[in-house]
């Protein structure tokens, strides 16, 4: 849990970055641990997290900070990070989630090419009950939501940007093995 309350925003700001319903944002970060952030871990080796919970204030000024200009702050509205970001509120429709944003650091040691970050995020796929995946360009890392009544969708903002599937989209419901084949043997050589 210390790992998912260090907020680099709450520690440069002097802002206690606690959750105000710690029973929601407990049960929502377990379900993220137990259902994505483990089998994870499980799969490819430790794995490192950047950035998970936020609390309303910590995630309103970064997204203030953010509206001003100031590189670093990648926060959206508050409204838009609940049960996201923010663990501790519902969102609009009345759903749990939970987000983290993680380093696969084996995975960024095995497959360090331009648009690689695909092999993972179609394994993910086939493999987890993820909500939302955001890939990024620096180390591949990635959110990675678990919320009730999942939206399963890929966005990227490394090359190639913009949404790899959602639902609807042709083969999002199928098996994508082609797209992640070999992946589990080179991440087993890379992590020991």
């Amino acid at each position: 849990m210390r790992d998912f309350l260090f907020s680099d925003i709450a520690a440069i700001h002097g802002l206690a970055n606690v959750p105000d319903n710690p029973e929601l944002a407990v049960a929502a970060g377990t379900r993220l641990c137990v259902d994505l952030l483990q089998p994870l871990q499980d799969q490819f080796g430790r794995i490192a997290i950047r950035s998970a919970y936020r609390s309303c204030e910590v995630n309103a000024l970064g997204a203030m900070l953010q509206a001003s200009g100031k590189k670093g702050y990648n926060c959206a509205a508050n409204e838009a990070n609940y049960a996201s970001h923010i663990w501790d509120r519902r969102d609009g429709e009345g759903r749990m989630g939970a987000t983290a944003c993680v380093v696969v650091p084996a995975f960024v040691d095995a497959f360090p090419g331009e648009g690689e970050w695909r092999k993972l995020a179609w394994w993910i796929h086939d493999h987890l009950p993820y909500s939302r995946l955001e890939f990024f360009p620096t180390l591949w890392a990635f959110n990675i939501q678990w919320r009730e009544q999942p939206e399963r969708r890929i966005d990227s903002y490394a090359a190639p940007r913009g949404c790899l599937t959602k639902t609807g989209m042709t083969g999002h419901g199928d098996r994508h093995e082609a797209e992640w084949a070999g992946i589990e043997v080179a991440m087993v050589g890379n992590s020991l």
